[in-house]
């Protein structure tokens, strides 16, 4: 596997430049994520952040909250001070076959960061979709994305219970990529066409 940090940074990026933009009265607001409001929602992309870089460090993921408690202000600026831990930490050379053990169970490391990307893009989508802040990541982040995510969720895993994803909606005609990703994993942004 080509190494995904790049990738995941670039995503990771992404999501804070769009956390910048929050405001405080969005907070309360649904998102297409229907389990989050935009204020869990914050937190869960600091979670997936505290998750990697806890693999980074060499702590143990298990102990990262599922939603962490964010700030009163700069959440932007917190969550790249969590990223930027992460990139200064891991070591060199990385070994991205080694099986980590994650919140949904062991996984190569390269496979935990992979995946990682797609959450961040897809999480990214649904802050923006609930803050009106423009909803399409880098297409080609984006098709990685999906690419892996059609690979490592395939439809047919769906259908067991303790499997968290909803059903694949079918993505709009005109639907960027990360759209579909969203649409992927479940997120009903627009009609199908």
């Amino acid at each position: 596997m080509n190494d995904p940090r790049a990738r995941l940074a670039a995503a990771q990026d992404w999501v804070a430049k769009l956390i910048d933009h929050v405001d405080h009265s969005q907070l309360p607001d649904p998102t297409p994520c229907t389990e989050f409001d935009v204020r869990q929602l914050l937190g869960h992309l600091f979670t997936g952040a505290s998750l990697v870089t806890a693999l980074a460090e060499g702590t143990d993921p298990m102990e990262v909250p599922f939603v962490s408690e964010i700030g009163e202000s700069d959440w932007g600026g917190d969550y790249r001070a969590i990223t930027r831990r992460a990139r200064e930490a891991w070591p060199e050379p990385l070994d991205l076959d080694t099986v980590v053990t994650i919140p949904r169970g062991e996984v190569t490391l390269g496979g935990a960061l992979a995946g990682w990307v797609g959450e961040a893009l897809t999480h990214g989508w649904d802050l923006a979709t609930a803050t009106g802040q423009p909803s399409e990541a880098d297409p080609v982040l984006a098709e990685f994305a999906l690419a892996g995510a059609a690979e490592i969720v395939p439809a047919q895993l769906r259908v067991i219970p303790e499997v968290p994803f909803e059903t694949v909606v079918e993505p709009a005609v005109d639907a960027g990529p990360t759209e579909r990703l969203a649409n992927f994993f479940g997120r009903v942004s627009r009609q199908p066409g």
